[in-house]
């Protein structure tokens, strides 16, 4: 099959509609009768279009569907499932699961960052008020020591006689209203008091080696540094270069 022939076909898959891939295929081979091995040549123009589309497919014994994604994938054709905490073969041209297997995801903090996001709601059907709580509570820890933690009050009416609809309504309202929130936060802080507070480096133009952090001694120049690499945003304390002058003077520097 020639190179031009193979765009134009592989552009047909890309194209396919939602759900609609197993049709396409029909169609392909019934206008390429003559060269029956075409098909099989489209694996990667299938792989791209199942990932790209977030295809979901119900896995041998299971009832819910699962994403097929790049996100998770575990390559060789493997893909993973966070809920049933298992893995499965998946076929990019007839769209099936098989092979499962369990599959535990260890705990890594590779991106060095960590979070959680809670949410507590107390509903009482016969006022129709919903109260509750949001707290956020991310750390990161990338070349500095960052750390937010926040808490809304949550007081909202549900309308249409607090039907079980309108209460997940409410809910989902509110909670994106505050994540928007956040979002334009961070973006603040970035361009603003984040700047204003600290350096983009350390006075000595370095980055803290934060896994060594433990070997500082009180008094050294490199310590002295890493207190001021170091402050917590909500609630909590900023070390600026006037904590390293009252640090230089304990230190008789």
């Amino acid at each position: 099959m020639s190179s031009s022939k193979a765009a134009i076909v592989s552009s047909f898959v890309q194209g396919a509609p939602p759900g609609e891939l197993a049709d396409v295929i029909a169609d392909i081979k019934a206008l390429t009768a003559d060269e029956p091995d075409l098909v099989t040549s489209l694996g990667p123009a299938f792989e791209k279009y199942n990932t790209e589309q977030f295809t979901t497919v119900k896995l041998p014994g299971g009832s819910q569907q699962v994403i097929v994604s790049s996100y998770n994938s575990l390559g060789g054709g493997r893909f993973y499932d966070v809920e049933s905490q298992s893995s499965f073969t998946f076929s990019h041209t007839t769209q099936k699961a098989s092979n499962v297997q369990s599959h535990v995801l260890e705990s890594k903090h590779s991106d060095l960052m960590n979070g959680r996001w809670r949410s507590l709601y107390l509903f009482s059907p016969s006022t129709s008020s919903l109260v509750g709580s949001l707290k956020v509570d991310v750390h990161y820890y990338e070349d500095g020591n960052v750390r937010l933690l926040t808490t809304k009050p949550i007081s909202e009416h549900v309308g249409a006689g607090g039907s079980a609809t309108e209460l997940v309504r409410t809910i989902a309202i509110t909670e994106k209203k505050y994540q928007e929130e956040l979002n334009l936060s961070f973006v603040a802080l970035s361009e603003g008091a984040f700047k204003g507070l600290r350096r983009q480096l350390p006075i000595s133009r370095q980055k803290i080696d934060w896994y060594k952090v433990g070997n500082y001694r009180v008094c050294s120049p490199t310590f002295s540094l890493a207190i001021a690499d170091i402050f917590s945003f909500g609630g909590g304390v900023v070390v600026t270069d006037r904590g390293l002058a009252d640090l230089g003077a304990l230190c008789g520097t």
